[in-house]
């Protein structure tokens, strides 16, 4: 019989009866009626418990009440009246399915990394900004800029140098193009020591302030006016930039006076 009880109560637990309702409702239906009173003996739980549970089978509709004031008892409906619990049952989870199918696998579907998908990640503050560059460390080709070496070394002062030492320690080579302002000018003197080569082109009409490489994948940009770093990740997207840039390259050597 035990073994009995234990089975009916799993079975009861997997419909979406809790622990407690299982228990309570299988001694309602071995006594088939009987006192709050009786009912939690039966069921070995307490009396003020059983009564918020039996108030719970009262309102799926397997128990009923008769009788009044200390007469009153429950009484349990036939086990027919189950299978309208079970079917309400089945029609809530097949709702709350089809919420999830509706809801959730567009948000999961939003954040797949799909393969060669492209990755846009940002990076806030100064220590943003130095992740972006340290970024630029692992590229496996020269790096192509867009660089005014006035504004970073303004807004990052000594970070550079030893940027600049640690990129020609591991054999990255750069294309810059900037302004030709009197820090960008001083700069190109070492573009030898700093495996780099510079054009720069008239400050009046190219001046501008974010620096932007291009290397393997992937596009950094650095606003140092908004504290911002950003690298997009794509192949796509780095092919055509650095096609767009070879093209920027070409004026800028027509512009660069000193590269002719």
């Amino acid at each position: 019989m035990e073994s009995l009880n234990n089975e009916l109560k799993q079975a009861l637990l997997e419909v979406g009866f809790s622990n407690k309702e299982a228990d309570v409702y299988l001694a309602i239906l071995m006594l088939g009626r009987g006192s709050a009173s009786k009912i939690a003996r039966k069921s070995h739980i307490l009396r003020t418990t059983v009564y918020d549970i039996l108030g719970s089978l009262f309102n799926k509709g397997l128990v009923t009440l008769s009788g009044k004031g200390s007469k009153q008892e429950y009484v349990a409906e036939s086990p027919d009246k189950l299978k309208d619990y079970i079917k309400e049952q089945l029609t809530k989870k097949q709702n709350e399915l089809k919420e999830a199918e509706n809801v959730l696998v567009p948000q999961l579907k939003s954040i797949h990394n799909v393969k060669n998908r492209p990755k846009v990640m940002f990076y806030e503050g100064m220590d943003g900004l130095k992740q972006v560059y340290e970024d630029t460390l692992t590229s496996h080709e020269t790096i192509l800029a867009y660089a005014n070496v006035e504004e970073m070394h303004s807004a990052f002062p000594g970070y550079f140098p030893e940027y600049y030492k640690k990129r020609a320690a591991c054999g990255i080579h750069i294309r810059a193009i900037g302004p030709r302002t009197k820090a960008n000018i001083e700069r190109v003197s070492f573009d030898n020591d700093e495996k780099r080569k510079s054009l720069l082109v008239p400050v009046d009409k190219y001046t501008f302030k974010p620096e932007i490489n291009i290397y393997d994948n992937k596009i950094m940009i650095a606003s140092w006016k908004e504290k911002l770093g950003i690298i997009i990740e794509s192949e796509e997207i780095a092919d055509a930039m650095k096609k767009i840039y070879e093209l920027a390259w070409a004026e800028a050597k027509r512009l660069d006076k000193s590269a002719n």
